[in-house]
């Protein structure tokens, strides 16, 4: 192999050495993504590799229309002597071939879904058009819905899902390993992340944990989740699931690892911290302004829908003085004819609420929503004229519920709902001081807790070195760094952008 003046690698005569060096460019074999397929060129009587990514070529085109007519074609006259002509022109049916001399142009059409044709004796290689990116054959996502951006999701499949993240991130570097568990029926694992951008400390920890689990049978995500989870009796959420191709390929580029299985619809990104939670899929699909105006609405609503009834709880029982005389009458005048303290009337709406939720989400789509609307409208009119609770406690809880469903992770939604009810109790029998040492342990505990070793406030606190994508993000052509809170191996995004002159 000699390199060229402008820095690019020309090909070797040599088969070996050909393959060599493409398995190190593609980190062959951790890259399963990468099919070397060895045979015999019949009509040259030559050794010969035919090289694909899995999920980005057509597969049954290359075995028809490439591989079967080496293999099939037997030794003849041939018009003409090179070697790579002879395949080209008289074996092959495939009629998009070109010659490539660099391993640059190779890697580069590899990742596009050409396929390669190495022949020993030949110092270039023969590039076939067999692009088979999975396209889009299923609903846009559910969950995770955006205006802009793209309209596709993951599905049951993990192929179909490797694809979909190739077909995003066409890297060299991005490597998809295979990993095995379930002693009585074996369920495959694809790790996948960018090799020269992921701590190697962090993908060993994950397959580590992956290959000490220990059951008969791991058949989704969200189960192998609980299995390899650090903190399995935690409230607070220790990885991340997005449906979103677009969403999980931003997690690789940063350092991050994601998990694939088949049966799971979505993929699973580790580590995560909280900032990783509250931000949305379509947040640098806008502008930077609005983008920061949504964020900021967004944890907002986060205070609102952990604070709201508890911090009602602890002024109407404890700290009457703290409203204004006005609206205190206002209040006791609702309230003259309810029979239960503040207490249980906050509970027997949240718990109504909570009721209405479940329905709407276990009963057919069709009319989810409408049961959703009609329960709670009716159910909070009733109660109101029952006299079983106050209008003002129908509008916290409404405004509590609203706030609770603009956060964009479910798990996280789960915890802020459970969370509630804690601070709910502590401000019922301590007020705000109640409320404020509640709130004190549960920083202390965020502030301990750790993802996969990345500490769950960071780059936060601890402080690390990022691009300030954590409350507010800046324009895009400032995002330069990578957050050093996951230690990525190559820290610089994109270089510093000159000044005009």
């Amino acid at each position: 192999m000699t390199t060229r003046q402008d820095g690019k690698t020309e090909l070797s005569a040599q088969l070996a050495a050909n393959l060599e060096r493409l398995k190190r460019d593609f980190s062959w074999p951790q890259n399963q993504s990468l099919v070397i397929r060895n045979l015999v060129v019949a009509a040259l009587k030559r050794d010969a590799a035919v090289l694909y990514l899995e999920g980005a070529a057509d597969i049954e085109e290359i075995e028809r229309r490439i591989i079967e007519p080496l293999v099939a074609r037997g030794p003849s006259e041939f018009k003409n002597a090179d070697p790579l002509d002879v395949v080209r022109l008289e074996i092959v049916t495939h009629r998009t071939g070109k010659a490539a001399e660099t391993f640059d142009e190779i890697n580069g059409d590899l990742l596009n879904g050409w396929t390669v044709l190495l022949i020993e004796g030949a110092d270039r290689a023969l590039l076939f058009e067999t692009r088979g990116f999975e396209s889009r054959q299923v609903p846009e996502p559910i969950v995770e819905h955006v205006i802009r951006g793209p309209k596709e999701a993951f599905t049951e499949s993990a192929a179909f899902n490797r694809s979909l993240v190739r077909k995003y991130l066409r890297d060299r570097h991005l490597v998809a390993e295979t990993l095995t568990i379930g002693d009585r029926a074996a369920s495959e694992v694809t790790l996948m992340y960018v090799k020269d951008l992921a701590d190697p400390n962090i993908v060993d920890e994950v397959k580590r944990r992956i290959r000490e689990v220990r059951t008969d049978a791991v058949t989704s995500l969200p189960l192998l989740e609980q299995y390899i989870d650090e903190n399995p009796y935690s409230l607070v959420p220790n990885a991340l699931h997005t449906e979103r191709p677009d969403r999980a390929c931003a997690f690789l580029l940063e350092g991050h690892v994601i998990l694939l299985m088949d049966n799971s619809p979505a993929a699973m990104v580790l580590p995560i911290t909280l900032w990783s939670l509250v931000h949305s899929a379509e947040d640098h699909y806008m502008r930077w302004a609005y983008s920061n105006f949504m964020r900021i609405i967004r944890l907002l609503a986060l205070f609102v829908a952990v604070l709201t009834p508890s911090v009602y709880i602890a002024v109407s029982t404890f700290h009457e003085e703290m409203i204004p005389s006005d609206l205190l009458l206002a209040i006791a005048a609702t309230r003259e004819k309810v029979p239960f303290p503040a207490l249980l009337e906050v509970l027997l709406m949240e718990f109504a609420f909570e009721l209405v939720r479940e329905a709407a989400i276990r009963v057919p789509t069709v009319i989810g929503p409408t049961i959703g609307i009609v329960g709670a409208l009716i159910l909070g009119q009733a109660a109101v004229e029952a006299n079983i609770i106050s209008p003002i406690l129908v509008v916290i809880v409404a405004i509590t519920g609203i706030s609770s469903f603009t956060i964009p992770e479910p798990s996280l939604n789960v915890t802020v709902r459970i969370t509630r009810f804690i601070l709910l109790f502590a401000g019922a029998f301590m007020g705000f001081y109640g409320i404020a040492l509640a709130l004190a342990c549960i920083l202390a505990y965020l502030t301990t807790y750790t993802s996969y070793g990345v500490p769950f406030l960071s780059p936060l606190t601890p402080h690390y070195r990022s691009s300030a994508d954590m409350i507010l993000r800046l324009p895009v052509h400032k995002e330069r760094i990578r957050p050093h809170n996951l230690n990525p191996r190559d820290a610089v995004r994109r270089p510093e952008r000159k000044s005009k002159p």
